[in-house]
């Protein structure tokens, strides 16, 4: 079975070696959503371009995000949208609120600590240099999500050597098929 899935990037974009880059190319139906502005992100904007993202989509989706995006996914829940997503798969969460975060993001903090109206894992690493192991539990449990870390993954990104990542497509297979029958 094909699943609707819309991958969202963090700050930056998600450059070819990037799961997100490897899975897009692999599943050619999944689609990233597009951003006017990947370097200096604005909440309500990239709320707005991920409502008319899924507004797109014939089912319900499912969100794959990384880093920003997963606090991105946060805000639109809160956004009263009528929409809805079968559900989020919350990579490498950033923790907006951290002294050393970028601060070329608007209205992403405070980090959203109100419990998802729909099913979510977040998948964390133990070394991840945006978000402490300890805060990336404390994003699960506040957003109601099933909690996987992965020890020594960085930011989970090319960089970190998470390039095809298998163990996370299966990861996210898994989770579609359990939200989007």
């Amino acid at each position: 079975m094909e699943y609707e899935v819309l991958t969202l990037a963090g700050l930056w974009n998600s450059g070819p070696a990037h799961w997100q880059t490897q899975w897009e190319r692999k599943h050619p139906q999944w689609l990233r959503v597009p951003h006017r502005d990947w370097e200096t992100p604005e909440r309500d904007e990239w709320v707005a371009e991920l409502e008319a993202a899924i507004a797109q989509c014939k089912r319900p989706p499912v969100l794959a995000a990384h880093s920003l995006s997963c606090s991105l996914v946060t805000r639109w829940a809160a956004s009263a949208s009528p929409l809805k997503i079968a559900g989020a798969f919350l990579v490498g969460p950033s923790d907006t609120d951290a002294p050393g975060y970028p601060d070329c993001t608007t209205g992403f903090q405070p980090m959203q600590l109100e419990r998802l109206p729909f099913p979510s894992i977040v998948v964390a690493s133990s070394d991840d240099p945006y978000v402490s192991p300890a805060r990336a539990r404390q994003f699960a449990q506040a957003w109601g999500s099933e909690y996987i870390e992965i020890a020594d993954a960085g930011h989970i990104n090319g960089d970190a050597g998470y390039g095809p990542w298998p163990e996370g497509e299966r990861l996210l297979l898994d989770f579609c098929a359990r939200v989007q029958r």
